[in-house]
């Protein structure tokens, strides 16, 4: 609304008059549960003053270069679900808030810990981000995972974080023409992305090289396939 001003002005108008949110990570995790880690209900029980905590903040208005900024917070007081804390990061882009600024929160917001204290164990949902090649229509949630075969990792290059898996991962094509399947887009991106979209064939990834499956849809079943799609 008001970012038609200069920027010097606009952010003044933020440092006085703007103010934050806290955002909820949790619908976050459901939409992204393979690639978004949240600690478990132990930890956030665990949580103690003097621990550190990370939060989301959200500016209100909205800030020029980030959405959102993950900031830590040391924790200064606890009752019940109800904490408070004093920030501890200067932040990037929410000029309404300084470090040292008094922050009010429930244990749900936290997305991360750090601590010297010894944490509870936790049992999280595994995270997946070895790269794989899939079709765009299955991130897209546009099609259901139907072919899946493993080869020779070939993607990967130097420098990269995360190694090629070998997994390529094909939309339902039974009902796709030709020129439909050859104009498909695709993307080199971490396993759990795909499995935020279908998670159906999870129990075959630590299947070996040379592995290849195609959904039966009338068993749901993948069932072992011998050959690759001729365009792969």
């Amino acid at each position: 609304m008001l970012k038609w001003l200069p920027k010097p002005i606009y952010n003044l108008w933020r440092r006085y008059f703007g103010t934050y949110t806290l955002d909820d990570p949790r619908p976050i995790k459901v939409e992204a549960p393979y690639t978004y880690y949240l600690p478990s209900q132990d930890r956030l029980n665990d949580v103690q003053i003097g621990d550190h905590v990370q939060l989301l903040f959200r500016s209100i208005p909205h800030g020029l270069k980030y959405g959102i900024e993950r900031m830590w917070v040391e924790v200064t007081f606890i009752e019940s679900e109800h904490c408070k804390g004093r920030l501890l990061n200067r932040p990037f882009d929410t000029p309404q808030l300084k470090a040292g600024a008094e922050v009010y929160f429930h244990r749900f917001h936290i997305i991360d810990i750090t601590t010297d204290r010894e944490l509870p164990e936790e049992t999280v949902q595994p995270q997946y981000w070895d790269r794989c090649l899939v079709d765009q229509c299955v991130l897209d949630k546009e099609q259901p995972v139907y072919y899946i075969y493993r080869e020779e990792p070939d993607m990967a290059q130097e420098g990269d974080k995360y190694p090629d898996s070998g997994w390529r991962i094909r939309g339902d094509y039974r009902n796709v023409s030709d020129d439909e399947f050859e104009a498909r887009k695709h993307q080199y991106i971490a396993l759990g992305k795909v499995l935020n979209a279908d998670d159906s064939w999870i129990h075959l990834i630590d299947s070996p090289i040379g592995s290849a499956f195609m959904k039966n849809f009338e068993t749901g079943i993948y069932e072992p396939h011998d050959r690759v799609p001729s365009d792969d």
